[in-house]
């Protein structure tokens, strides 16, 4: 069971990656509502696994991903995206993160991403 935190400027896309997560056997320890919060959060809970929105008031989730990967070097990120924001997403992957998905979430494509991030 890995220990992952959500990161969602939107408080129901928490609530759904949430559901997503614990249904896959997982445990959500943290969540943040921007970048700056994230970082805050990751210190105390030190999770295996982050997911992580875009676009978010205070700091973005590329610039969250950049200051969480001088953190640790080793922390896996799942980056989550909109539709048509795929230059974004090739900015994250750049930025440090290993995968993403796009919103609205299926469950099977954010388990698979999980467990695949596992296994590295």
């Amino acid at each position: 069971m890995a220990k992952i935190m959500v990161v969602d400027d939107a408080a129901f896309m928490r609530k759904m990656i949430k559901e997503i997560l614990t249904e896959g056997g997982h445990e959500v320890i943290g969540e943040a509502a921007d970048g700056v919060e994230a970082i805050s959060v990751y210190k105390s809970c030190n999770p295996d696994l982050v997911t992580m929105d875009i676009t978010m008031p205070e700091m973005d989730g590329i610039a969250a991903v950049k200051a969480l990967k001088q953190l640790n070097s080793e922390i896996k990120v799942i980056m989550c995206s909109a539709m048509g924001q795929q230059a974004m997403v090739l900015d994250a992957i750049t930025a440090g993160a290993l995968d993403f998905v796009v919103k609205p979430f299926q469950k099977d494509r954010v388990l698979e991403a999980v467990r695949k991030l596992l296994l590295v």
